[in-house]
This record gives C-alpha cells, structure tokens and sequence, in this order.
C-alpha cells in the first residue's frame, strides 16, 4: 500500500509540478504528517526530489526527471480501454489519435494483460447521445476545441434559445462538455462564465488572441455547480399530487430524475392511492408532465394547476366526444 503510495506521489509531482504537502495530502487521502514521511523515504531513494518554504513554496522535482514507474495494473489497464469513446473523439478531430494510442498501448502491455484489456473493450461499449435524439450536428466543434487546447480567443455568433435571437460574442474558451450526446463550451465572456451550446453556433472565427485561463479554474467542479444551479432555478413551485398504484409505479419513467426522486421521498401510502410531493417548473409545464399519466393521477394542489388540467381535460372531452 505504502509502495502505491509513494509510486502516485512522485507520478502527481511529475504530472502538476509544484505542489504543497496539503494539497498533495488532499489527493492521496493522508495525513500531511505521512506526506513528509513519505518525502524523506523518496530522498532516501535518491529521487531528486526538493522543497521550498513559504506561500509559494512546495515539493518539486529536479527539472528534467521523469519516473519510469509508470507500470499498469490491471484493472487500470481495462479502465483505459473502457473509457475509449470513439464517436465523440472523432467529432473533436483526435479519433485517429486515439486508435493509435490504444495500439500502443496494447502492445506495450504484458500478454496476459492484452488479453483483458481486449476483453474488456470487446463487451463494453459507451454510447453518448440520448434516445429519441438524432446526434446533434456541431460544424464548428473541432475549431472550437482547437481554441480551447491552445487558449485562443474566440469570436462567435450564436443563436439563443431563449428569444430566438442572434448575438455576437467574444470568448475566452475554458473547456467542452459532452451532455447526453450534446456538446457545451463553457467559456468566460465578458462580465461571467457562461455555457454554450456548440450547435447553436452560427459562426465561428479563431482569433490570434491568447488568454490567461482564470486562476484554479476546474471544469469538473463548475459543470457541477452550474447543473445544480440550474436545477434550482428550474424548479420554482410545488405540487401535491394522488397516484394509482400503478401509477406510482410507473411515474418514475414518466418524469425527470429529480422530480421521480422526489416522489419517491416524499410518498404517503392512502390505500388505493400514493399522495406525493413534487417540483415543477411552471402551471404550463407540470400540466403537461401529469397529463402523459392519464387517469392514473389527480393534481390536488395548487388550484391553478388543478383548474389548468381541468380544463385541459374539458377542451379534449368536447373534441371527442
């Protein structure tokens, strides 16, 4: 364990630079104490490994040393191969990176881990977009990677879904996100980051103009925030609403996860019907979502959905009726 340890240690030095104890701690999940220890263990070994105090200090390499302990096991070795998406790295122009650094991997790798590795991309297979969605057609997808990569402003005209309008803005490009077979460019303008829609894109110009990326800037943690923030501007109001048992059963693959959780935490057994609580966006939208039940559900609150549904359900009986 304490090998593993020590091997990870010196790979994150060698793969971020400078780093303090705390922060290297915070990765490897010890003690700052075990930090230091496990530094002096790696002086005793003769890696060329130094320290500086201060706000700006940490642990560093000597420059120009590079580990060979790179060794995979296993299970990494399959977890490579498994996270290969060949669609969405050829929409971004690296598919034929990607296959040759798959081929290179495998016949890097020992026999017996070939096979596994083999194994697992030949009964593992991820596909990206969602169902009932053709796969979105994104022209400009690789220029705007290519601006990410290199740090290049960015000059695009994109259409907003909200109006429809079309604007013109300049971007610092911070990174793309793949969503359910979509792609979003997350990218600082000029008051706020904002996200894209790479789709939406009407044009796109790569300026000669690089940027500085905003200090700590992690893409993972701002997608994150932002999705979490969405949702809690989404759901505004709420809703009190009786189901069937048969329609509690199969309102979960009705509605959105968040919304299906919700009645599932929320469920009050009355016999024949399942009294439960759920977010809605707006009168207009949750009428729409509970209409797809059927008779299985009766809205008890608040009375303008209610009022909305009956009349809803008014209008279709004298069409058909």
């Amino acid at each position: 364990m304490r090998a593993s340890r020590l091997v990870s240690l010196l790979l994150l030095l060698q793969a971020k630079g400078r780093m303090t104890a705390h922060a290297l701690a915070d990765e490897l999940e010890v003690s700052v104490r075990t930090i230091y220890r496990d530094v002096e263990s790696l002086h005793a070994a003769g890696v060329p490994l130094y320290g500086d105090a201060g706000p700006a200090g940490g642990y560093q390499l000597l420059d120009g040393y590079r580990t060979r302990l790179t060794g995979l096991t296993e299970q990494e070795a399959e977890s490579l191969f498994l996270a290969g998406l060949p669609g969405p790295a050829a929409e971004l122009g690296l598919g034929d990176a990607v296959s040759a650094a798959q081929l290179k991997l495998m016949a890097a790798l020992p026999s017996s881990m070939r096979d596994r590795a083999s194994r697992m991309a030949s009964r593992f297979h991820l596909d990206a977009p969602a169902w009932y969605y053709d796969p979105e057609r994104s022209p400009f997808l690789e220029l705007v990677a290519d601006a990410v990569w290199r740090s290049r402003l960015l000059e695009v005209s994109y259409r907003r879904w909200q109006s429809p309008e079309d604007v013109t803005r300049t971007l610092k490009p911070l990174g793309l996100v793949l969503k359910a077979g979509r792609w979003y460019l997350v990218a600082q303008g000029s008051s706020r980051i904002s996200t894209y829609r790479v789709s939406q894109m009407q044009a796109v110009t790569v300026l000669d103009t690089t940027f500085e990326r905003p200090a700590g800037f992690d893409l993972a943690a701002h997608w994150t925030a932002s999705l979490e923030d969405f949702q809690a501007r989404q759901y505004t109001g709420e809703a009190v609403i009786r189901l069937t048992a048969h329609g509690f059963e199969s309102f979960a693959s009705n509605v959105l996860p968040v919304v299906a959780r919700a009645a599932s935490e929320s469920a009050v057994d009355e016999g024949e019907w399942v009294r439960v609580t759920i977010p809605i966006e707006s009168i207009g939208h949750a009428a729409g979502m509970l209409l797809r039940m059927g008779g299985e559900v009766e809205v008890l609150s608040p009375p303008e959905l209610r009022a909305h549904v009956t009349d809803v359900v008014r209008r279709l009986a004298a069409t058909y009726l």
